[in-house]
């Protein structure tokens, strides 16, 4: 597991202007394998590491601070055994943070004046890192879904009927409702974090970093393509259906009509 823990001060980071980043690397993150004694701090769990700082969340992610991409490799290789469903190509989402105590703690433009590097601090802006990073995964997967839904409406446009498959519709609704359930369940992305309970002075920092990556707007507008994108599979399948109950409506009907002639027939040779 990856080493080189450095101890808690009041400050975890030395330089006074340094680079965060977010590292989508899988589905999940085993952190059992860590050993508490080695954390900074917990939920989510924060390592002091070559000087630096991470955060680790369970949902597959790492923010680092202060770290340079040949130490991020490095960690990031040594953590790969506890990583489940790793992606080819990790995403990532990036903030310049600069310490100042004398200066107020704002977000402009990329760039976070904070007043320390506290755990606290950096755990705020981890939260921030992560949920940004994870909407542009799911906004990118979404708007594949909606390549794929367009031809659907084009269809019952022009011709008034769709020729798809009730099983390819279905895995449609399938990876919907997964994006879902990782949105609310694992990610709580329009939640606050826990550290806000115990510093709620904190809550103006959360706030202009949540401003910063638009994270509210982005998630009220995956919200309502993932709805779209849902209700325009679910009236496909409920044309599909009546199509096919239509269908068998038309077979018993020609059974009947051929059972009465069967009956005519049979009625004429006696």
């Amino acid at each position: 597991m990856p080493s080189e823990v450095a101890s808690e001060v009041r400050g975890l980071i030395r330089n006074r202007v340094f680079k965060s980043q977010a590292v989508l690397v899988g589905e999940r993150i085993d952190l059992r394998s860590f050993s508490s004694t080695l954390a900074l701090a917990t939920n989510p769990l924060t390592m002091g590491i070559a000087g630096g700082a991470a955060v680790l969340y369970r949902h597959g992610i790492v923010v680092f601070f202060d770290l340079s991409a040949s130490e991020q490799a490095t960690f990031l290789s040594e953590l790969l055994p506890s990583v489940n469903g790793v992606y080819p190509t990790p995403e990532t989402e990036s903030l310049e943070i600069h310490i100042d105590a004398h200066a107020g703690e704002s977000v402009s433009a990329g760039v976070a004046s904070l007043e320390d590097s506290s755990a606290q601090r950096l755990q705020i802006v981890a939260d921030v890192l992560s949920k940004s990073v994870l909407l542009g995964l799911y906004e990118r997967n979404v708007a594949s879904e909606f390549d794929r839904i367009e031809p659907l409406a084009a269809q019952l446009e022009q011709s008034g009927r769709v020729q798809s498959h009730t099983r390819d519709l279905l895995k449609k609704l399938g990876s919907l409702l997964l994006v879902e359930q990782r949105m609310v369940g694992r990610a709580e992305i329009a939640e606050k974090p826990e550290v806000l309970w115990d510093h709620p002075q904190l809550e103006g920092l959360f706030a202009r970093l949540v401003d910063e990556f638009e994270i509210s707007e982005r998630h009220t507008a995956l919200e309502r393509k993932l709805n779209l994108i849902s209700q325009t599979a679910h009236t496909v399948l409920e044309l599909l259906s009546s199509k096919h109950s239509l269908r068998v409506e038309w077979y018993i009907v020609m059974l009947i009509v051929l059972e009465i002639l069967l009956t005519i027939y049979q009625l004429f040779l006696h």
